[in-house]
């Protein structure tokens, strides 16, 4: 026997794996990253550059250039965010108008813009221009009338379903990952899956363009979800242009955390409620220098869009208001009130959709994509055109419910029976009888309200970019524009009520709707989603005044507490259910005395682990396990008999390290030996090169003992985000448990079927 180090001098050949090859360290589609490798791998990285930059005045700045390139990844981040975002606010405003008429002037200007650029404007007459016309003056020269109505009703029509029909075949044919709103998937991601092309550049390419494409349609959707995707995709763009990123899963998510801030600082104008966004609802890891990084990236984001002025009101958003009159004590019942409501639309939603959902997935109906957009499509604009707060875009009408009724406004929620004899300044019109057009506005806004209620259901999940956010808002905002109305006639007409007596006297100014839509707006988007404290501050941030985050507060937490007593989850947790992602939710609680033993594999009946021994299997042996086995890793022990752990080999670095081996390394064969020690073992003098794999074993995998409760198992899996266990008894190998296992025993706790959890 001798040696095999000693063979004709091949020693430095078999250590050939101590340099990195191509691939190592990666993961396939659909598989779960290892955090506590990915964050030892950075660890090295930033060691290695820290001895180098000692070396010379070179390494020195390539160390320098390696600490400020997640700056770098954040303004680059930032920039294009807010471009797109801009970009984006100015088409869908350009074509949302065209469903009603076309500028004469210069086609690409929108009613608003087209009207700014006229010389005949009159104040009173603001919305009419000669510039602007209508189709049915520029078709058939008629601006009043049925024959005017039934034409622009037909192409209203027509230019949704073109605009839908164009956006759900670009997604289907170019990239069908850029559908729905992105958020339940990013979670996913940054919890530690991988789903390649989800974040790709055709997604974002094509998610942007049929974002405009199905907002301007007028469906009962918004571009604030997806614009988080938008947002994360280019934080994936950007972090492949550096090797610190694109070579460190881990890394690579605190990246696209940031991104998420920025999403939602440009779909809102909100970048400190975007970065606790990202923190409280998107993000699984989130240390403090994630946090100062999406600081930075929602600032640049935002700061982007303001330059950029989409609606030319120097706000980031369109909804942007301002209040003049204080909330008193008494008006915390109704904004109460709207919480309840609130979290009772957000269970009913979260149920129907998902239902739906289901449904649509389950059944035929989920193989025709297109007939389905094109159907609800064509449902929407038929019933939302003769109603005109279901005509306009969602933005807007949020916009018109928010506002406080001035005294240059000319909307119909305005129409108030003046006293001739006030002499107030503008912004403290005193309460006032409500008018004809009050009443009218009044069953317009109900009837908007069933419809928006009943659509959304329907039109959330389907095969084209959706958001949640603002058809959310607009249910709420319309629930709270009616009861704000409803307190202010009865603040009026009933001003010596007790209630009233103290804070509400004849002719002050006491109630003010727009902040009981605002307030509705907040409780029905915390109920779909259970947000809480970043919703606040969104909200917040969209009127600039401290002085109603307590309505705000009151309203958001009561509609979580009140959602919650009938479901845990929001709808993007649901849906990450539905679709049978491997999320952790770190809310969740696991309450059930089960044992470690209980939930590892192999169970009773089943045949024995699949294991590598350290020095005693071929090539073939070990090709011959991977290829009978679809396992992601295998551990390693002495012996098979003794099966004493030694560490963990993964299935992909395994099948890369042998087949390097055979192109690199001279006599390696299939009846070489494979072993994972330190010294080869001692071989027969003519036995082809044994093949080291030492490089690629975890010599620290994580494991527990057979005894060890599952809550902490379960406790383990999430905050350290592992992949898998293993589970030993005396230093002996007992078996393995993966995220998947943990995912399926929670799920039959629960009585769900553990089968829906479909990846690895």
């Amino acid at each position: 026997m001798v040696n095999a180090g000693d063979m004709n001098g091949s020693g430095n050949l078999m250590d050939f794996l101590d340099e990195p090859f191509p691939d190592v360290g990666t993961y396939e589609d659909f598989h779960t990253i290892d955090w506590l490798r990915e964050k030892s791998r950075d660890t090295d990285r930033h060691r290695k550059i820290t001895n180098k930059s000692k070396e010379s005045i070179w390494e020195f700045i390539k160390s320098l250039l390696d600490a400020w390139s997640g700056w770098v990844v954040m303004l680059l981040i930032g920039l294009l965010a807010g471009t797109l975002a801009g970009v984006i606010d100015l088409a869908v405003d350009w074509m949302t108008d065209l469903k009603e008429g076309v500028c004469l002037s210069a086609f690409w200007y929108s009613h608003e813009q087209c009207c700014w650029t006229s010389n005949e404007t009159t104040f009173d007459d603001r919305d009419k221009c000669p510039q602007w016309q209508k189709w049915s003056e520029l078709l058939v020269n008629q601006s009043e009338g049925a024959s005017a109505y039934i034409l622009n009703y037909f192409l209203y029509i027509l230019w949704a379903l073109l605009f839908a029909f164009l956006a759900v075949s670009l997604v289907r044919v170019f990239a069908p990952y850029a559908c729905g709103s992105g958020i339940p998937e990013i979670k996913t991601i940054l919890s530690g899956f991988i789903i390649r092309g989800y974040l790709g550049k055709w997604t974002l390419l094509i998610k942007t363009v049929t974002l405009v494409l199905v907002v301007s349609s007028g469906l009962s959707l918004g571009k604030e979800g997806p614009l988080v995707h938008v947002a994360c995709c280019c934080g994936n763009f950007f972090s492949s242009l550096f090797s610190k990123y694109s070579k460190n899963e881990g890394k690579r998510r605190e990246v696209l955390s940031a991104a998420a801030a920025a999403g939602v600082s440009v779909a809102f104008g909100a970048p400190i409620g975007g970065v606790l966004f990202s923190l409280e609802e998107v993000s699984y890891y989130f240390p403090l220098k994630t946090l100062w990084r999406s600081f930075f990236a929602a600032l640049v984001a935002a700061f982007t869009l303001r330059s950029i002025n989409p609606f030319g009101n120097s706000r980031l958003v369109l909804f942007y208001v301002e209040y003049h009159t204080p909330w008193y004590m008494a008006e915390l019942f109704p904004f109460i009130l709207l919480g309840v409501f609130g979290g009772l639309w957000g269970t009913l939603f979260i149920r129907c959709n998902i239902e739906w959902c289901r449904r649509r997935k389950t059944t035929r109906l989920g193989k025709y994509p297109v007939l389905e957009v094109i159907a609800v499509t064509a449902i929407t604009a038929i019933i939302a055109y003769p109603n005109p707060y279901t005509r306009r875009s969602t933005s807007e009408l949020i916009s018109e419910l928010f506002n406080d009724c001035g005294a240059l406004e000319s909307s119909q929620l305005c129409d108030y029976i003046n006293d001739p004899n006030m002499t107030r300044p503008v912004d403290d019109i005193p309460d006032r009888p409500a008018g004809f057009g009050v009443y009218t506005a009044m069953w317009q806004l109900a009837l908007a309200l069933i419809f928006k209620i009943i659509i959304t259901i329907f039109t959330f999940g389907m095969k084209i970019p959706s958001g949640l956010f603002i058809p959310s808002m607009a249910v709420g905002a319309i629930a709270g524009r009616i009861v704000g109305i409803g307190v202010e006639q009865l603040a009026y007409h009933h001003h010596d009520w007790i209630i009233f007596r103290n804070w509400c006297r004849p002719g002050a100014d006491c109630v003010t709707p727009g902040l009981y839509a605002m307030v509705g707006a907040a409780a029905c988007l915390g109920g779909v989603t259970r947000m809480t404290v970043s919703l606040v501050v969104i909200m917040f941030e969209l009127t600039g005044g401290l002085e109603y985050i307590v309505p705000l507060m009151a309203a958001a937490v009561t509609s979580k507490w009140v959602a919650d007593a009938f479901g845990k989850e929001g709808i993007y947790e649901a849906h990450i259910h539905l679709n049978g992602y491997p999320f952790l939710d770190v809310k969740d609680e696991f309450t059930h005395r089960t044992l470690a033993t209980d939930v590892m594999r192999p169970r009773r009946g089943e045949p024995p682990l699949s294991v590598l021994s350290q020095d005693s299997m071929t090539v073939e042996d070990v090709e011959t396990l991977i290829k009978e086995t679809d396992y992601n890793g295998f551990p390693v022990v002495v012996s098979k008999d003794s099966e004493r752990l030694i560490g963990f080999a993964q299935r992909r670095e395994l099948i890369l390290a042998i087949k390097n081996a055979r192109q690199r390394q001279d006599g390696v064969v299939s009846n070489s030996i494979v072993y994972f020690t330190e010294d080869p073992p001692e071989l027969p003098a003519n036995s082809p090169h044994p093949l080291k794999l030492r490089r690629i074993l975890n010599l620290s995998p994580f494991t527990v003992t057979d005894h060890t409760p599952m809550e902490t198992v379960v406790d383990i899996f999430r905050k350290l985000g592992l992949r898998q266990c293993l589970v030993t008894r005396s230093g002996r190998l007992l078996g393995i448990i993966t995220k998947k296992d943990v995912l399926r025993h929670m799920a039959q706790m629960a009585n769900q079927d553990p089968e829906s959890i479909m990846f690895n």
